[in-house]
């Protein structure tokens, strides 16, 4: 980083059905606990960034940065960053750029969205905006469709069994118990995942993400220091249909920002301890550890299966917190620090990606204990 960025506070909502919610009062809610969380006031705060991917379809509401700037006193300037699911690593992005470049000291980056109480067919269209509408949407795909075909090459590729897909799941539900912000806190045994209805095959239900309303917001700054710290901001692209692709088994965007981001911060990949990985799907999970240098292709699995060092959505990642699409890569920000705090390591990493990885987006946080 060219300039040192501390991460004086942060707040969220719990992730779930928030019926009596809407965008403001999400986004209200968040604001406040981050500003009540940071060593700052409200009026410290000179820029504020949205992200949010669905607020015209789900709400008919666009122009939402100027909606989170009116929850402040003073209104400061503002603006809305959108990449799918990867809106609150690109959010995030875009705050280290106007930090960076001197034009703010103090970013408030809130991401938002509310989708429960939209129909699932017209989620499960808005959804796809993600997606090529030339190439992938024509043919009926929905995103369970593409991470099946995607699932699906990779079990034939690797001899992936069932059974041990199902470990993902499992794990990320068991983490989720003690997170009392998540969606869904409660285990799963492994061989439920399975024996839940079929979405696309071969991934069933208990393999994908759910519909979710929330909203997450940190509070970045130049000039009030904290403990946390980013020590690598990097996005990468891709294609965005995976007709375009190589191959399906591998995402170049997760690679090509995993590699950006070691290098701006000088780290390897042993330096990290704890990791918030894009679980969208259960097989998204095993990829991206695969793409991000932790296994080798057809091994990511593994780390599932035995003790490791490595930290893996301990916050139960998006599978049991749930996803509010552009709130997810915001929230990793905060469980990394709260987990960093807690462990007294040094190095964290969150992946957050949008479509089938055509966005990625990679930071590194850094503790530093106060002496």
């Amino acid at each position: 980083m060219k300039e040192q960025i501390f991460i004086t506070g942060y707040g969220q909502t719990s992730f779930g059905e928030k019926w009596n919610q809407g965008l403001r009062d999400l986004m209200d809610e968040a604001i406040t606990s981050a500003i009540e969380n940071a060593g700052c006031t409200a009026l410290d705060i000179d820029t504020v960034v949205v992200s949010n991917m669905l607020g015209e379809v789900t709400n008919n509401q666009a122009h939402l940065g100027a909606m989170a700037a009116s929850l402040l006193p003073h209104h400061p300037p503002s603006l809305r960053a959108e990449a799918a699911c990867a809106s609150g690593a690109v959010a995030l992005h875009t705050a280290c750029a106007l930090l960076e470049s001197g034009k703010a000291e103090t970013v408030l980056v809130v991401g938002v969205e509310k989708m429960t109480d939209t129909p699932a067919g017209k989620i499960a269209s808005a959804l796809m905006g993600a997606a090529d509408a030339e190439k992938d949407a024509p043919s009926g795909l929905t995103f369970p469709g593409i991470f099946g075909l995607i699932a699906a090459r990779y079990m034939h590729e690797y001899d992936l069994s069932r059974d041990r897909l199902n470990t993902v799941s499992a794990v990320h539900h068991k983490n989720a118990v003690s997170n009392p912000f998540a969606q869904f806190r409660n285990e799963i045994p492994a061989e439920k995942i399975s024996q839940s209805p079929k979405v696309a095959e071969p991934l069933c239900m208990l393999d994908c993400s759910p519909i979710s309303d929330g909203a997450a917001a940190v509070i970045l700054s130049t000039k009030l220091e904290s403990p946390i710290s980013i020590a690598a901001s990097q996005i990468a692209s891709d294609t965005v249909s995976i007709t375009d692709r190589a191959t399906l088994t591998s995402f170049a965007a997760t690679k090509d920002a995993m590699e950006a981001a070691l290098t701006e911060a000088s780290l390897e990949r042993e330096d990290i301890d704890h990791l918030e990985l894009h679980d969208c799907f259960s097989i998204a999970a095993i990829i991206s550890l695969e793409d991000m240098g932790f296994a080798e292709p057809g091994k990511g699995i593994t780390l599932y299966e035995k003790e490791s060092a490595l930290s893996i959505n301990a916050s139960g990642g998006l599978k049991a917190c749930g996803h509010p699409v552009a709130a997810t890569g915001i929230k990793q920000i905060i469980d990394v620090s709260k987990q960093l705090s807690n462990s007294g390591k040094t190095y964290g990493l969150t992946q957050n990606f949008g479509g089938a990885a055509a966005t990625c987006g990679i930071h590194i946080l850094k503790h530093t204990p106060v002496s």
